[in-house]
């Protein structure tokens, strides 16, 4: 059967990657060879941050709360990702969770902060669902909220959401702490963190945040439009680290993503991403102790074995994407070698970390929530 219309012939399928011949050998199309080539023309830049782009505890709770915690010998902090529902939700259950971990006896032995591993915010009109699918949710949970930024919080949507990231700007990336006027009458300030990737000095552990931008997947955190500043960022700030290890000011080192490294379900890894990363750290040679993402809705402990200035190190990638958004399943495969790491647990279902960082160790705790129960399924610890 021959075409009615004269032009172009149309793709025989919904993309020109649906083929079994390798990327090598297939003929370049105006789209690339590879779906990721189409993906990378369709993310954003990344807005400049501010200076050096640090901060510190005490920039966050205040010297005085800082203090008291470095005087006690252990930080402890949540995380977790993807949320964006609402207080009626399984957010709100996790919410609840974590804020019963809070002592207001004893604040220094509470946790500091609640690291968010990103999509604060699903959809469109994301200045407007601030108060539904934030404000209200923690309005009960007593700690600062720190975030990187996650796919759905960068995205950007004609008419609705024209600007990348500007609603997460607006309420983490404050020149001064301020209440919104979207939060109504909950009294949650905005926070002031330097720009949409950072790093956290705080006692006992380093915490640097990076944005891998707006695809769903895989993620990036740099490129010919996203720009190498982040990355270079990236590179002098770990070799600064590094220079601190030699002085013997050695302090746990975590880098957080959005998107994950290894993902077995709900979202795939990004392999591309971790390449950029770990040629970032291989220039500073220094390797993280604990790398944390979400994206994927599920829970997910893999173990990476890294060859490093002559020794192996066993890194924990940790994906905790499981903070209120529409669990995904998973099939369990505890013990699946998949080239330099191991898949060493899953859960399905929703919750939270419990960081607890001292001078010799960093210990994760994985919390399952169900409605009003809690209880711990996974933990894993590292040698600082």
């Amino acid at each position: 059967m021959t075409r009615t219309r004269k032009g172009t012939d149309p793709l025989r399928f919904a993309h020109p990657f649906y083929t079994p011949i390798p990327v090598p050998q297939r003929t370049l199309t105006p789209h690339g060879q590879r779906m990721t080539d189409h993906i990378q023309g369709t993310l954003n830049a990344i807005p400049p941050v501010k200076g050096t782009s640090i901060m510190t505890l005490a920039d966050i709770i205040g010297q005085k709360g800082a203090a008291a915690i470095e005087k006690s010998g252990t930080l402890l902090f949540h995380a977790t990702g993807d949320t964006g529902r609402s207080v009626d939700s399984a957010q709100g259950d996790v919410a609840a969770a974590m804020a019963r971990d809070f002592n207001i006896a004893a604040p220094q032995h509470s946790p500091a902060f609640f690291l968010h591993l990103g999509d604060v915010i699903y959809g469109h009109t994301k200045d407007q669902s601030y108060r539904q699918e934030f404000y209200e949710p923690y309005m009960h949970y007593p700690g600062k909220i720190v975030a990187i930024p996650g796919n759905h919080d960068g995205e950007t949507i004609p008419k609705t959401d024209p600007d990348t990231l500007r609603a997460f700007k607006a309420n983490f990336c404050t020149p001064s702490a301020r209440l919104p006027a979207i939060a109504g009458s909950i009294f949650r300030e905005t926070m002031t963190q330097p720009g949409v990737y950072w790093l956290l000095d705080a006692p006992f552990v380093d915490i640097i945040g990076l944005y891998s931008n707006s695809a769903e997947n895989p993620g990036f955190i740099s490129g010919k439009i996203p720009g190498q500043a982040q990355k270079r960022w990236l590179v002098n700030l770990l070799r600064k680290t590094a220079e601190k290890r030699k002085a013997g000011k050695r302090k746990a080192l975590i880098l957080a993503t959005h998107h994950p490294p290894f993902s077995s379900a709900g979202h795939s890894g990004s392999p591309e991403m971790l390449a950029d990363i770990d040629d970032a750290c291989r220039q500073a040679n220094i390797m993280p102790d604990i790398f944390l993402s979400g994206h994927s809705h599920t829970y997910q402990r893999y173990t990476r074995h890294v060859a490093l200035a002559g020794k192996t190190l066993a890194i924990p990638f940790i994906v905790c994407g499981v903070g209120g958004f529409n669990a995904q399943p998973i099939n369990p495969a505890a013990g699946e070698i998949i080239g330099d790491h191991t898949f060493e647990k899953s859960h399905a279902g929703y919750g939270y970390l419990l960081m607890d960082a001292s001078k010799s160790t960093l210990t994760i705790k994985a919390i399952g929530v169900e409605g009003q129960h809690a209880s711990q399924f996974d933990s894993v610890g590292v040698a600082v």
